[in-house]
């Protein structure tokens, strides 16, 4: 263990943050994401027995969110006619303002397909438990500076 670095961040976990560059994505997937096919060019990463607020909270701790594009987080939008719950996209509101100074301006809301498509690109999807529908941030990297 490491002082002042969150549990949920595993030796694994911390080890693909630091290999990610700028510009590089992650993806934080619910329970029902298809992780293993849209992660099959990256890294896939299994942290069951979570959900994604914990470990977006954990991941911010030290992920800096890309400066030089305007929208570094995408959420998928609810597909049109699904009345899901989506009050979890409160609690992202409230982690993502407290990491960021940019607040909430700095996420967008993506089509399920769309989000799909930017998925397939990610360094890495982190496959969670996480039952809430729509649940699903991508994060794009920063820079330290």
């Amino acid at each position: 263990m490491l002082k002042g670095i969150n549990p949920l961040l595993s030796p694994e976990l911390l080890k693909v943050l630091c290999e990610m560059g700028h510009s590089d994505t992650i993806v934080i997937a619910d329970g029902n994401f298809p992780a293993e096919t849209m992660g099959k060019n990256g890294v896939v990463l299994r942290m069951d027995g979570h959900g994604v607020p914990e470990i977006l909270a954990a991941i911010l701790e030290v992920f800096p969110l890309d400066q030089y594009v305007e929208k570094p987080v995408s959420l998928m939008e609810r597909c049109e006619g699904d009345n899901a719950d989506v009050s979890i996209w409160k609690t992202y509101d409230r982690l993502i303002s407290e990491a960021e100074e940019r607040g909430t301006s700095v996420i967008q809301k993506l089509e399920r397909f769309e989000f799909y498509e930017e998925a397939k690109k990610a360094y890495c999807v982190i496959a969670t438990s996480e039952t809430s529908q729509y649940a699903n941030v991508i994060l794009q990297k920063g820079c330290v500076l």
